[in-house]
This record gives structure tokens, C-alpha cells and sequence, in this order.
């Protein structure tokens, strides 16, 4: 610092802090609009279900960015993905494999479903949806260390 400033010198260059700029990723926040516009009936009838917090309190959201992919329906608090396949994605299973890698080291699981099981066995779908959520890592105890009673 100089003698007669009250401040520190400012950075020169970079982030905030002084860091390294970071290169801008855009997400995908067009494409997921978009596509919430255009939901299929399948993706309707499933988020008539999920949505206002109706399965069990669980809270999703649909047509969500994830890096460079965008999910059909997140449970961020489970960090659950639920994705609906119709008939093109027999042709693209490769490309679901690459994007459920990707999901899974960022910590997501993905559950997977054929519009048709939605729109025939939606009750058999939304259990096991339900299932992959209550068979998460057990609630944190509370902070003061004692237990519920």
C-alpha cells in the first residue's frame, strides 16, 4: 500500500479476487424453455404428477440445464433425474450412455422410462420413482447431536 492511500492496490487483471477469468459456458436455458413450450403428452401427464410437490413433498422441476445436457424432470434435493424416452432414442443409445456418465459424476442418478409406460402404468412409474428417492443416504442427524425424541 502507498503511504498516503487508505486502500489496498487494485488487481491488474482476471477474475474476481484477482483469480483467473473463467471461461463463459452459456447454459442451455433457451433450449430448456423451449422445450417445456413443446412437451410431449407423455412429459404433460408426468408433470401433472411431480409437479406442486405432489409425490411425497418432493420438489421437481422439469426441463432443467445440467452442463451441456438438459433433463426432462430434477429432484435436486435427491439429485435424481428422470428422463422420458420415446421411439427416437432407440437409434441414440450411445448418446444417452455418454449423457448418463456425464450425470453420474456430477452426482446424479438418472431413471429412465418409455413414454408409453407413462401414459399406460403411470402409478407404476411414480413408485419407482418414489423408491429411487426414499433410497437416498439417511436424513442428517440435528445440528445440536441429539436424536428425534
Amino acid at each position: 500500500m502507498d503511504e498516503g492511500s487508505a486502500f489496498p492496490p487494485l488487481p491488474q487483471a482476471g477474475g474476481a479476487g484477482g483469480g483467473p477469468v473463467r471461461k463463459f459456458r452459456p447454459r442451455e436455458t433457451l433450449k430448456a424453455q423451449r422445450l417445456r413450450r413443446e412437451a410431449t403428452p407423455s412429459e404433460r401427464i408426468l408433470w401433472r404428477a411431480l409437479s406442486r410437490r405432489q409425490l411425497e413433498g418432493w420438489k421437481f422441476s422439469r426441463q432443467m440445464p445440467i452442463g451441456p445436457y438438459v433433463a426432462d424432470f430434477l429432484c435436486r434435493e435427491a439429485k435424481l433425474v428422470v428422463e422420458l424416452d420415446g421411439i427416437s432414442h432407440e437409434a441414440r443409445q450411445d448418446e444417452d450412455r455418454r449423457r448418463d456418465g456425464y450425470l453420474r459424476a456430477q452426482g446424479y442418478q438418472t431413471l429412465r422410462f418409455a413414454n408409453a409406460d407413462v401414459v399406460s402404468n403411470l402409478e407404476g412409474v411414480l413408485m419407482a420413482i418414489l423408491a429411487a428417492l426414499n433410497s437416498g443416504p439417511p436424513p442428517t442427524p440435528p445440528a445440536c447431536g441429539r436424536g428425534g425424541a
